[in-house]
């Protein structure tokens, strides 16, 4: 039973709907990485700023990923077990604090049902073996990572970091590009967004883009070696590019206004993660 579940081959019904299901509880927890870091960083922002001109640090109490308990922000009632059941207590819920009321987000069991459609999808197509287990770690790194961006314009380097040392511990028996090509691909993707951003700001004097997105692309590498680079560049570019036009259009978003771009690289890679390789070749095959 347990190599049928931890060893099956891709096409595999059962690891994937378990899989399936062990998704949507990561996905839960996602939802709290999604909200905490940015405020994790914030605190510690402030705290050092305090410090460093001799004031009361702000933050004295503890606020990690498991401290303190998830709670209403409009009431405070702490969430219970039976409250925090992947999508079933929102439905269960109707979609409102179950104290005051106050409408949650439905954002939340969306995170859930993404979590938990793409961890049955990949473990389908990997099989449940060392390919299939590391293509669910990237793919909730780059979901936590994609909605951060979203919401703060900010690609914490503690989920960055670790997706790029994890693309390269991966990568140490070739699991998905040999290890040479994972190294070449880390450094590959740095350099070529830090390129862009310092001949982008030479010529305009403006910042195009972040650090973390220099970074994110190094990890995309360091999963997928230096040969996709270029599809994944490709792939975001036009995605953020129809995207950005249609909100500039459709709400008349200013174009000085920033796009983070950090969820079109994370689309990209995982794009690039499933079908990188036949995409590839159906390019080269293509006659001009």
């Amino acid at each position: 039973m347990v190599e049928m579940l931890l060893f099956a081959s891709p096409g595999s019904m059962l690891p994937a709907a378990v899989a399936g299901l062990l998704g949507l509880l990561i996905g839960s927890f996602l939802n709290v990485v999604i909200h905490r870091i940015p405020k994790m960083m914030q605190r510690e922002s402030d705290n050092y700023v305090a410090q460093e001109t001799g004031k009361p640090l702000p933050h004295q109490d503890r606020y990690n990923l498991t401290v303190p308990r998830s709670a209403c922000p409009q009431c405070g009632h702490q969430i219970t077990a039976l409250e925090n059941i992947p999508v079933v207590s929102y439905l269960a819920l109707r979609g409102k604090c179950s104290q005051c009321k106050t409408p949650i987000s439905p954002r939340y069991p969306l995170v859930e049902l993404m979590t938990g459609a793409l961890s049955a999808f990949l473990v389908w197509h990997f099989g449940s073996g060392l390919a299939g287990m590391a293509a669910l770690l990237f793919t909730w790194l780059l979901i936590a990572l994609t909605f951060i961006d979203a919401d703060t314009k900010l690609l914490p380097d503690d989920l960055t970091l670790l997706l790029l040392w994890c693309g390269l511990l991966v990568n140490l028996n070739g699991t998905f590009v040999p290890l040479q090509d994972a190294v070449i691909g880390a450094a590959a993707g740095y350099l070529a967004l830090w390129t862009v951003y310092w001949a982008f700001k030479l010529a305009t004097g403006k910042e195009g883009m972040g650090y973390g997105d220099f970074k994110l692309l190094a990890a995309l590498g360091a999963w997928m070696g230096w040969t996709m680079l270029p599809l994944i560049i490709l792939l975001s570019s036009l995605v953020g590019a129809v995207v950005g036009i249609t909100m500039i259009v459709a709400s008349k978003r200013g174009r000085d206004n920033p796009i983070p771009f950090g969820p079109y690289l994370a689309a990209a890679g995982l794009i690039a993660l499933i079908y990188g390789k036949p995409l590839v070749q159906t390019y080269l095959n293509f006659p001009l």
